[in-house]
C-alpha cells in the first residue's frame, strides 16, 4: 500500500520548495527538515521527526507529543532495521527521561503502523487506533497465501489486465502485509470520531477521514493551533484513493470528497503537520487544490470514455508515465475509484462483458 497517488511522481521532482511561500501555501520552516531521528519542536509540546523510507517519498514525518509525565507518539515508521535503530536511539537519548504512554497510529499503512507493535511491547505503551484501521490491519496480517485468490484474479481480469499481467501477479503471491509490520498487541484503545484526548493538559480532538484508508484519524488541538493530518492532507502530493479487491464495488472517492468538506470546517489558521513533505499553513487552500486535482481527472475520464473503455485503457488519461507491473495494482485501484465515482453520479455507465467491464458515457 502507498500514500502517494501515481499522478504525483513527476510533481514531486518538478516542484521543490524554494521559498517560504509556494503555490498558495506558507511553509514556516522553509526547506528545512529534521535529519533522521532528530527532534524539532514545531509548536509548544509538539515535536517533529522524520524516519527514512526506501525510494519514492524517501521519508515519513512522525510526531511526539509532550504529555507531562510521559510521551505520546503519533505514527511509527516502517518495519526496517534502520527505523528500529533510530527509535532505540531516541528512547535511550532525548526521550529517555520519561516513559512512552501511548502510541497513536493515524491509519494502518505500513509506513505509519510498521513499528507500532514493537514500540508498544518495548515501552509498555497503549496502542490507540480507530476500529476500522486496527481490525483491517489484523485481518491483512493473517491473510497470506502462496497465490492470489480466485476473486483477486477475476477482479484484475475484469479491469482489463492481460495474461502476462495476471501471471506476473500470480507469481508474487498474496498477502505480504504481515511482513511489513511488527505483530500488533491483542488489545488496543479505540479512537472514535470527535473523541477528545487529553495530552499535556490540552484537548486533542479526533477527526476521522475516509477514502485513503478505512477510518483515518487526524488530531486537532485548537489551543496549540495544530492539525496532525496524517495522509489526509499533504501539501505537495495527492494521497492515493483506491478501490481494493476486498471492497470491489466501493466508492472511496465520494468518501474522500466528504472528508475534505469536513476538514474545511476546521480553522484555516492551523499549522498542518502532514505525514509527508513539510509542515504548512493554508489548510483551506490545500483542500481546494486537492479537490480540483480529482475533478480534473474526472473531467479527463469523461472525455476518454466517450467510447467504451476498459479500466486499463484509462491509465494514459490519469497517469503521467507508463504503468508497469510494479505499479499496475495501484493504478487499477486509483482508476476504479474515479470510474466508480462517475458511475455513482450517473455520468458513466458500466457495460459487463464476458470477462471484463467497460465504462462509457451514457
Amino acid at each position: 500500500m502507498t500514500d502517494q497517488s501515481l499522478t504525483d511522481l513527476e510533481i514531486e521532482e518538478q516542484a521543490p520548495i524554494e521559498a517560504v511561500e509556494f503555490r498558495g501555501l506558507s511553509y514556516p520552516f522553509g526547506r528545512w527538515w529534521p535529519a533522521p531521528g532528530e527532534l524539532k519542536e514545531v509548536a509548544a509540546g509538539v515535536l517533529w521527526l522524520r524516519m527514512p523510507m526506501p525510494a519514492g517519498l524517501d521519508h515519513i514525518n512522525l510526531y511526539v507529543l509532550d504529555d507531562g509525565d510521559g510521551w505520546v507518539l503519533v505514527d511509527t515508521g516502517l518495519r526496517t532495521d534502520e527505523t528500529r535503530a533510530l527509535w532505540q536511539g531516541l528512547l535511550a537519548g532525548p526521550l529517555g527521561g520519561k516513559p512512552v504512554t501511548r502510541v497513536i497510529v493515524t491509519h494502518m499503512h505500513p509506513d505509519h503502523l510498521g513499528q507500532a507493535g514493537w514500540l508498544c511491547r518495548h515501552t509498555g505503551a497503549t496502542l490507540c487506533m480507530t476500529r476500522g484501521e486496527y481490525l483491517t490491519a489484523r485481518m491483512l496480517m493473517l491473510d497470506q497465501q502462496e497465490e492470489p485468490p480466485v476473486e483477486a484474479m477475476t477482479f484484475y481480469g475484469r479491469a482489463g489486465w492481460d495474461g502476462e499481467d495476471l501471471e506476473a501477479f500470480r507469481g508474487r503471491g498474496w498477502g505480504r502485509f504481515g511482513n511489513a509490520v511488527t505483530p500488533l498487541p491483542v488489545q488496543y484503545h479505540r479512537m472514535r470520531d470527535d473523541d477528545a484526548l487529553t495530552i499535556g493538559g490540552r484537548t486533542w480532538r479526533v477527526v476521522v477521514g475516509r477514502g485513503h484508508s478505512p477510518e483515518h484519524a487526524c488530531l486537532v488541538c485548537e489551543e496549540a493551533g495544530v492539525l496532525i493530518a496524517g495522509d489526509q492532507v499533504l501539501p505537495r502530493i495527492t494521497p492515493n484513493v483506491s478501490v481494493h479487491v476486498a471492497e470491489f464495488d466501493a466508492n472511496p472517492l465520494e468518501e474522500w470528497f466528504d472528508s475534505l468538506d469536513r476538514l474545511k470546517l476546521l480553522p484555516d489558521s492551523l499549522l498542518v503537520l502532514p505525514s509527508h513533505n513539510e509542515p504548512f499553513h493554508g489548510l483551506h487552500a490545500r483542500l481546494d487544490q486537492l479537490r480540483l486535482d480529482h475533478e480534473r481527472k474526472l473531467d479527463r475520464l469523461i472525455e476518454r470514455c466517450r467510447e467504451p473503455r476498459k479500466v486499463r485503457e484509462t491509465f494514459e488519461t490519469l497517469f503521467k508515465r507508463p504503468i508497469t507491473n510494479s505499479d499496475i495494482m495501484m493504478a487499477t485501484g486509483e482508476a476504479l475509484s474515479h470510474l466508480h465515482y462517475l458511475e455513482g453520479q450517473g455520468r458513466l455507465r458500466r457495460q459487463r462483458e464476458a470477462d471484463h467491464d467497460l465504462f462509457v458515457v451514457p
